[in-house]
């Protein structure tokens, strides 16, 4: 089996892997490797055809392929050489020289592996199949994810069907309920299981409401009917214990289901390399650097936790390049007294990246994001830390579709944890009502 030495590897040549490729090369990494198991860079951006993508990035609204065309001219210009059609099956750690150790295979090299100082996860997520909803019913043709959808209609310009039916409402659903409209498809309904959508409320607005296509919260599919083909969906609405309400039951005559039902981060080999996971995000725990328990192994992207913007992926993978390559370059922070700060969301807060925070490691200022776990108006978010109060923010609506930020200043951390003689400090994050 050949072998290959390589100070840095990205596996994923999607957003994320070619932003930290591009952020990791900056720094001064030279001797690094982008594998994709795609037959092109760009990842799940080259079929989504729709803009809205690269305003935060680069100020201006660019489609999906438009966004990931810059950032492989930014990985040409600075020469980062990749792998594509090659896949990665194994990963480990090798303890006594500190290396990890990719295995891959591809039709050229055949199986091979690579032997890193420093790995970059960003495989990105796949779709929640049908077979993790149990939907009662046969299993005729017309059954599809929105994202297999999508690529049909955008990469291979076939239409899946002509009268759908779209159950859940993550955003790459509802993009879809829009784009099947404009190629002559009739969408007659979006049945979401939750009392909330779970898209964006802008995707909400733009690909339902402004073509009249109906949303229907607390309900779901409860029959699939038709032997070969789809020929229609009975709906429900559900109860508080999302239990379907007898009496309620609606049948929509259709050719196509499209299943929208979430989406779960690609974690595989991360579980293969024996990292900690968090069974929330469905990612790997990490700390203020991305990194994971595993030293030298770094996570971003929807890997790490399925993101709604892909700007925020660029901007979470570009933290991740510069800190492995830092790992690589033997940067290191003076004054690290082994302190650290366990990130502790509650009260309505779901999760948060990241999770350990190590004030040595900090830079100036530190993005902390997560997800609420419901829906919620008129509330404020509190931040505290060892029982101080850093910030009390109102929020009007706050929703697990929308991923929410904060900013910590390292200044005021270390004026709170500064003197105490403790190893381990508590920063809570939690949904509090207005007094």
């Amino acid at each position: 089996m050949a072998e290959i030495k390589k100070d840095l590897v990205i596996i994923g040549g999607g957003p994320a892997g070619l932003s930290a490729a591009v952020s990791a090369a900056g720094e001064g990494v030279k001797d690094l490797l982008i594998i994709e198991r795609d037959v092109r860079l760009g990842g799940i951006l080259n079929q989504c055809i729709h803009n809205g993508f690269g305003l935060h990035t680069f100020k201006e609204e660019l489609t999906g392929p438009e966004y990931a065309d810059r950032y492989i001219k930014m990985a040409e210009k600075e020469q980062i050489p990749y792998m594509l059609d090659t896949m990665v099956i194994d990963l480990s750690y090798d303890e006594a020289s500190g290396e990890k150790i990719v295995t891959a295979m591809n039709k050229t090299e055949g199986l091979f592996t690579v032997r890193a100082r420093a790995v970059i996860l960003a495989m990105g997520c796949r779709e929640r199949p049908r077979g993790a909803l149990n939907i009662p019913g046969f299993r005729p043709s017309g059954i599809y994810s929105a994202g297999t959808a999508q690529y049909y209609t955008n990469m291979e310009g076939k239409l899946p069907g002509k009268r759908v039916v779209i159950l859940g409402s993550g955003d790459i659903g509802l993009i879809m309920a829009r784009r099947m409209t404009f190629e002559g498809a009739k969408v007659l309904c979006v049945a979401e299981l939750q009392p909330y959508s779970g898209g964006l409320k802008r995707n909400i607005v733009q690909c339902l409401d402004d073509f009249g296509i109906p949303l229907l919260l607390s309900h779901t599919v409860v029959d699939i009917k038709g032997d070969r083909r789809v020929e229609g969906v009975t709906i429900a609405e559900v109860d508080e214990n999302k239990k379907p309400i007898p009496g309620t039951e609606k049948y929509y005559e259709c050719d196509t289901l499209l299943l929208s039902c979430g989406l779960i981060p690609e974690n595989e080999l991360t579980g293969k390399l024996g990292a900690k996971m968090n069974p929330v995000t469905g990612g790997a725990f990490v700390n203020e650097s991305l990194e994971t328990d595993i030293p030298g192994v770094y996570a971003c992207g929807n890997v790490l936790h399925v993101h709604d913007l892909v700007d925020y992926v660029s901007g979470e993978a570009t933290t991740a390049g510069k800190n492995a390559a830092d790992h690589i370059l033997g940067k290191t922070v003076s004054g690290d007294d082994g302190v650290i700060i366990n990130v502790k969301p509650e009260s309505g807060v779901r999760y948060s990246v990241p999770s350990v925070i190590r004030p040595a490691f900090m830079p100036d200022t530190l993005t902390v994001r997560f997800r609420v776990g419901n829906e919620y108006r008129d509330k404020n978010l509190t931040v505290s830390l060892d029982g101080v109060q850093l910030m009390k923010l109102p929020k009007r609506v706050m929703a697990p579709g929308e991923m929410e930020q904060i900013v910590l200043v390292k200044s005021k951390v270390y004026e709170i944890i500064s003197g105490k003689d403790i190893r381990e400090h508590e920063l809570i994050i939690r949904v509090e009502d207005k007094e």
